[in-house]
């Protein structure tokens, strides 16, 4: 008990002190080697290496990278430039083109802040020409920028996946349900609070021109999650279609890059990744020895003893990562969480993908919560804006959020109803 007391301190003290996670994970891991098998040290090589050893991390480098080519490109443009034809003429139509916008194109990058940014930098100059107020506009692009962290495919599902051994497939499938439900209410927000805003009447021949010249952005969501849905690709080939189809529609279709561009995009990627991995590998190796001492399941006993039915823990679980959410990245919570939370939903009885995506839709609002939201510090950087200007502003989109949430966790058939 000592030991474990004194470790929990050391790794609080590391997290004041705002060290970054790769430090305290490797101080956790290293403890407790040390402290429960002394003769045994180099486990913890051997460990990280079979933490790394698997086909399914392959998706998460060939899914950023092809964020990375189409944010460059001009897949971005041509996707808003559809939608707002198709939209335009409904009251708030461009609000509502935002939002649709948002849900596209996370649908192809997987990523909340390369949607932000690819997104945001088209629509929200043309919102504040157009004459919608710089709150709504700043709070609508942060809202729905969050999308892409629940539309397949996405990051933190496969770490998710990953640490909990869930199939990340099924989870790529069943997030889009509460996807649909979450755009569906950011639309009928935007129409609602913008009803005096109205376009003109639809223009067909601006609808096929912007068809014509969306369709190859149109195709690559229905390319990856038909092909994932049916069956024919798994999370890694889906990631490896991607790119793929990435390159080839930006460097042979668009002409947007060209062979510099595709150098620097994929040392983006390189050192987004030399970040990433080694926390991952930490925690999956952190996670093994975990299960060797069946910790998990001395943790599901003591709160199997607390709650007393699944409502119960799935609103502490729920309040718990909305707190968690408002200090910590999504990717380094759910390295640490899901292994402890996961099990202990199962021993209620909850499905564990419905769990996965619950725990990602409460670490997406996390985004939007000062001090530390991810989607509110690039929107001050990308838009110029104040901070605490942002932070008014997606209030009422939060609000929204935290509905689409209630609706998400217990209504299970939102998520599940596409797995049978």
């Amino acid at each position: 008990m000592l030991a474990a007391l004194t470790l929990t301190a050391v790794l609080l003290a590391l997290l004041v002190l705002r060290q970054p996670l790769v430090v305290v994970l490797g101080v956790a891991l290293v403890w407790v080697y040390l402290s429960q098998s002394p003769d045994h040290p180099s486990f913890i090589l051997l460990d990280a290496w079979h933490a790394l050893n698997r086909d399914v991390l392959l998706s998460i480098p060939l899914f950023i990278l092809s964020g990375q080519i189409m944010s460059r490109g001009a897949m971005a443009t041509r996707l808003v430039r559809f939608v707002a034809a198709l939209t335009g003429p409904i009251p708030g139509g461009m609000a509502m083109a935002t939002v649709l916008a948002c849900a596209l194109f996370a649908a192809i990058s997987g990523s909340s802040t390369v949607t932000l940014l690819a997104v945001g930098s088209v629509m929200y100059p043309a919102l504040l020409a157009a004459g919608y107020s710089r709150a709504f506009s700043l709070g609508a692009l942060c809202a729905a920028g969050t999308l892409g962290i629940i539309v397949p495919p996405s990051i933190p599902l496969i770490l998710y996946g990953v640490m909990t051994r869930v199939s990340i497939t099924d989870l790529f499938i069943a997030g889009i349900g509460p996807a649909l439900v979450l755009t569906a209410l950011l639309s009928a927000y935007a129409v609602v609070r913008n009803w005096d805003q109205r376009g003109g009447s639809w223009d067909l021949k601006e609808i096929v021109t912007a068809l014509r010249e969306g369709i190859w952005s149109l195709l690559m969501p229905v390319i990856i999650l038909g092909g994932i849905y049916s069956g024919h690709f798994t999370a890694t080939e889906s990631a490896a279609v991607a790119v793929v189809y990435a390159l080839l529609v930006e460097v042979l279709v668009h002409r947007e890059l060209g062979a510099k561009g595709v150098y620097e995009v994929v040392g983006d990627t390189s050192r987004l990744l030399g970040s990433l991995f080694p926390v991952l590998m930490l925690a999956v190796s952190l996670n093994v020895f975990l299960t060797y001492e069946r910790i998990p399941e001395q943790v599901v006993a003591w709160f199997m003893e607390q709650f007393s039915s699944p409502t119960e823990f799935l609103v502490t679980s729920n309040l718990f990562l909305l707190m968690v959410g408002t200090v910590m990245d999504i990717g380094s919570a759910v390295l640490i969480l899901a292994p402890m939370l996961a099990p202990v939903a199962a021993a209620q009885g909850i499905d564990a993908v419905h769990f996965g995506i619950v725990m990602i839709v409460n670490l997406e609002i996390g985004y939007l919560t000062p001090p530390f939201g991810l989607n509110l510090i690039v929107a001050m950087g990308a838009f110029k804006e104040d901070f605490w200007t942002i932070c008014k502003a997606v209030v009422p989109f939060l609000l929204i959020m935290l509905t689409g949430l209630v609706l998400v966790t217990f209504i299970p058939r939102i998520s599940l109803f596409l797995l049978g």
